[in-house]
């Protein structure tokens, strides 16, 4: 009997716990009676913020002074590194010439039938085929050839005859200024700058053979780098990638010019022969480029100027305005030339996918050149 009254303790002891803790103790919540945790959304990341990350590490990696745009012509977005820097253009300011050129020829002031004679004191330095036809007396021809000669070829003495017969390097700077293309310098003219930026003054005799690469190396290394120096400090022919890849998208969207003389240049810059190792050595097959070269003097290893400016349009028609301005490296040539060719293959890299694909049917192996295009620069997102 004691045993069972101990038991009976026992139990009721228990109850009077059981009874106490549940008066004391919250009940137990489960998983499922909870609140679900807050979602946290990820934005995905667009192609220009893949672009923009591929050009800032391409950029650091290069060094030196450096300016480089991509507008997207149909969206509207820019994404550059050092963009808004001035670096000197040399021959892509030969855009600008045929601009005003074309733009007199708009207003009737010109034609571009117009007769345009060269004569032997009229020759500029450096690249110029021209010199051949005009030989020791004159030669005469037409703006078309002229503008053709300037931008196919980027003949010197060629644009400098359409400088003449527009008006000057004012007329020219006016019409930039006219058309309100932002931080775009056109300067002196070819001769003027050439010879400045070596540390010397024109002379007819630089037109031909060596004599201007014999003056230019007789003087003493101090006083052609304090030359050059002066002239990248502040180019008189300076220019941002950023403006000149906005002026390349409203030239394609026919802001700047007629619809024939939009056309015209267009046509001129997709027929140009310089910088095959430049934008044109990025492109992958559907891809077209209309662009402008330009090349500086160099002094050892320093090289100046060297720049590829262009239209870059994608299979499905999408364009993307492109400038890459080299103001000073001290990059190999080849080094020079890959990273020019880098950014067009990062352009195109970054291209959408989806955008190819669509064209799939129309274009017959499109998925082929995504995929050439991925295994030369990464990722096509």
């Amino acid at each position: 009997m004691a045993r069972n009254r101990t038991i009976a303790g026992r139990l009721a002891a228990g109850a009077l716990a059981l009874t106490a803790g549940a008066a004391v103790h919250e009940p137990v919540v489960w998983d499922s009676d909870l609140s679900p945790p807050p979602q946290i959304t990820v934005a995905p990341r667009t192609q220009r913020h893949i672009l923009d990350e591929r050009l800032q590490a391409m950029g650091e990696a290069f060094g030196g002074n450096l300016g480089v745009a991509v507008y997207n012509v149909d969206a509207g977005w820019a994404v550059d590194f050092n963009g808004a820097e001035i670096q000197p253009q040399q021959s892509v300011s030969k855009l600008w010439v045929a601009l005003a050129v074309l733009d007199a020829v708009d207003r009737g002031a010109l034609s571009l039938s117009t007769p345009v004679t060269i004569r032997k004191e009229d020759l500029s330095l450096f690249h110029q085929p021209i010199r051949d036809r005009v030989g020791q007396g004159s030669y005469t021809t037409t703006v078309a050839a002229l503008l053709k000669g300037a931008i196919t070829q980027s003949d010197n003495a060629a644009n400098d005859a359409l400088v003449r017969t527009v008006g000057g390097p004012f007329a020219v700077q006016m019409a930039v200024v006219g058309k309100n293309l932002g931080e775009i310098r056109f300067g002196p003219g070819e001769r003027q700058m050439q010879t400045a930026a070596a540390g010397l003054t024109w002379k007819p005799e630089y037109s031909f053979k060596r004599a201007f690469w014999d003056d230019r190396e007789a003087l003493p290394p101090e006083q052609r780098k304090k030359a050059l120096d002066a002239y990248l400090a502040n180019p008189p022919d300076g220019a941002s990638a950023l403006d000149i890849s906005e002026t390349l998208g409203r030239l394609k969207q026919g802001e700047l010019l007629s619809p024939e003389s939009t056309e015209h240049l267009l046509t001129l810059m997709e027929q140009t022969v310089t910088g095959s190792s430049r934008l044109r050595a990025g492109l992958a097959p559907g891809w077209t480029l209309r662009h402008k070269t330009g090349t500086g003097q160099v002094n050892g290893r320093l090289a100046t100027g060297y720049n590829d400016v262009g239209l870059l349009t994608a299979p499905d028609g999408t364009v993307y305005a492109v400038a890459v301005l080299i103001g000073s490296t001290r990059r190999s040539f080849s080094e020079r030339s890959a990273l020019i060719a880098d950014v067009a293959r990062i352009v195109i890299a970054s291209h959408p996918a989806a955008a190819i694909a669509r064209l799939e049917g129309a274009c017959g192996d499109v998925k082929g050149v995504a995929r050439r295009a991925e295994g030369r620069c990464g990722e096509v997102n």
